[in-house]
């Protein structure tokens, strides 16, 4: 089965005291309608890191700022092998546009189960439920 390894962004209002984090709904292909976190392929010779701020520049117009590592989620579906590595990361410079997803909203931190995330997706929200203290 073949791997394909992607960036995720768990882009939060203040990384310091998050309070909302933003989700994208699939305008299009195979996941259309599913939630997710924005990202993307990582290009070859990219650092994951370089891959996340590029992605969410072509899909959302903003610059980000990563702050670190969450998890890395692997996940089989059917056709392929998802090897995902997600950031925490806010918005540094611009607005938060949608270029290819039909949908987003922030959604409060007790809110994080109320969309219907894709089945990667949703480990990395179980993820961060984990290092929430009050959920």
């Amino acid at each position: 089965m073949k791997t394909v390894n992607v960036v995720a962004a768990i882009i939060c209002d203040d990384y310091d005291n998050i309070s909302r984090i933003f989700a994208t709904q699939r305008g299009y292909g195979e996941f259309k309608d599913g939630w997710e976190f924005p990202g993307g392929k990582i290009e070859e010779g990219e650092t994951p890191e370089e891959a996340i701020v590029r992605e969410i520049k072509e899909e959302l117009g903003a610059t980000i700022k990563v702050h670190k590592l969450t998890c890395v989620v692997d996940h089989d579906y059917d056709t392929f092998h998802l090897h995902m590595s997600c950031f925490y990361v806010v918005v540094a410079e611009g607005e938060l546009s949608l270029l290819e997803h039909e949908a987003a909203k922030w959604l409060p931190l007790d809110e994080l189960y109320s969309v219907s995330w894709l089945p990667a997706d949703i480990k990395v929200v179980n993820e961060i439920c984990k290092h929430i203290d009050h959920l």
